[in-house]
């Protein structure tokens, strides 16, 4: 990607369209109504929390993200979506169970106001959930045309200036890439002719990329990583990511295993577990979902650790994933690591992990993030994949001839970068030889 001459400026209203709108999103939402009236913090957003360091270090420069980066504000965002369910936002939140109720209630008024459109469904591709929000029987090209017509409904209703799409809805079950997906023509004809390989997320991202709209993936569907999908992509001149939002066990281990590699300790077996209640837990308890999610899962240890390049310390690693639904905990997930890693001469030792996390409360702030640094970059006129963006994502989405970078920290540095890259500061490599001179 070049660096821009120029910027649009962020000014006017920021749609926010989410397919799925359930605990993931409704969080977001009502976090954001929340902050906006004073009765938050928008803690986990790197975007409004988070600094960033420009030039030497004995500059003492460093701004607010926000501050640096011309990005919407939190004022400016509108928002809409799909769901099989047809709960306006604030009951849909007070169903998810994620946010208290006395917050819920100072928040009636602008999540009330908040009621989903019809959703493209077919239980085929989500097992374990049933809805009576749904667009009627029609051919998958049908729907697409549907979603569009959606799109452009809500754009003017909402007075829009310009409008993100992220997926917030349940995973599907796992699809394996087909040549229906290799390109726009095959792709198309395959929605014509109701091919199985055409999944919801799918339609919902070729209409959202027809519209000159953005996408991106929370979850680990098969979706915009399609070569069909990337070269509509390219041909409209629209920002994708994805796929899969690092939320909890996998956020850990993106943080463990680069310190465990930086110190060459070995590893033998990772063993993790998880127990959640939402509605998310309920449809992962269906194996053909579970199967999608333990793929976007099992590939971050192998990219971090890298076996191929030492086989001594990683070349033989056992590594378990399970999640089970456990109604109880509701969002209130819990995960468990059992690390077996070995030190000096082979000497073994161990790590455990037990979080205690929420998962929507983790998954909102990345949300936000998202919806505005994709609008940066659709507003500085860069298109298709945006590694960039990696560090959000369980299963970051590449060009086809690289592997995923993983390592949380590495993903820090490349997301920093590519901002002071935008702004035209230099970039930082930390080598710091300069001080000694």
């Amino acid at each position: 990607m070049n660096r821009p001459e120029s910027i649009q400026d962020p000014a006017g209203k920021l749609g926010v369209l989410m397919p799925g709108m359930g605990a993931v999103a409704t969080t977001f939402v009502a976090g954001v109504e929340a902050i906006k009236a004073g009765l938050g913090e928008p803690v986990g957003s790197l975007t409004q929390m988070g600094t960033i360091r420009l030039g030497k270090r004995t500059e003492n420069r460093s701004p607010l993200v926000k501050d640096f980066v011309p990005l919407a504000g939190l004022d400016q965002l509108c928002f809409g979506g799909w769901d099989v369910f047809p709960d306006d936002a604030w009951t849909a939140a007070s169903e998810a169970g994620v946010l208290d109720d006395r917050l819920l209630e100072q928040l009636r008024e602008p999540l009330s106001q908040i009621k989903p459109m019809k959703a493209v469904f077919d239980r085929e591709y989500v097992r374990r959930l049933e809805g009576s929000h749904v667009k009627g029987p029609a051919r998958k090209w049908d729907l697409a045309q549907q979603v569009r017509e959606d799109i452009q409904r809500f754009r003017s209703d909402n007075g829009c200036d310009r409008l993100v799409m992220i997926w917030c809805g349940s995973t599907e079950i796992f699809l394996e890439a087909d040549p229906v997906h290799d390109s726009l023509d095959a792709f198309e004809g395959a929605m014509k002719r109701d091919h199985p390989g055409i999944a919801p997320s799918m339609i919902y991202a070729y209409a959202a990329l027809q519209e000159g709209v953005p996408y991106l993936n929370g979850a680990p569907n098969l979706t915009v990583d399609t070569p069909a999908l990337v070269e509509l992509a390219e041909e409209r001149g629209v920002p994708i990511m994805g796929k899969d939002f690092k939320t909890g066990q996998t956020l850990m281990k993106t943080i463990l295993a680069p310190g465990l590699k930086a110190r060459s300790l070995g590893l033998r077996g990772w063993f993790s577990t998880n127990i959640l209640g939402n509605r998310d837990g309920e449809v992962l308890d269906d194996p053909y979902s579970f199967r999608t999610k333990e793929e976007s899962k099992l590939g971050v240890l192998e990219y971090i650790l890298q076996p191929h390049l030492n086989q001594a310390l990683y070349g033989d690693i056992h590594h378990k994933v399970r999640i089970n639904y456990y109604p109880p905990r509701g969002d209130e997930k819990e995960g468990w690591d059992n690390i077996d890693i070995f030190g000096w001469l082979g000497y073994p030792m161990q790590i455990k992990v037990d979080f205690l996390c929420r998962d929507s409360i983790l998954a909102a702030p990345l949300v936000l993030d998202l919806v505005l640094l994709t609008d940066l970059a659709q507003r500085a006129g860069w298109k298709g994949v945006q590694e960039w963006l990696s560090f959000y994502f369980k299963s970051p989405q590449t060009a086809p001839e690289l592997y995923p970078e993983h390592d949380v920290f590495i993903q820090l540095m490349k997301l920093k970068n590519t901002l002071r890259f935008l702004q035209g500061e230099e970039l930082i490599t930390h080598l710091g030889q300069e001080y000694y001179d």
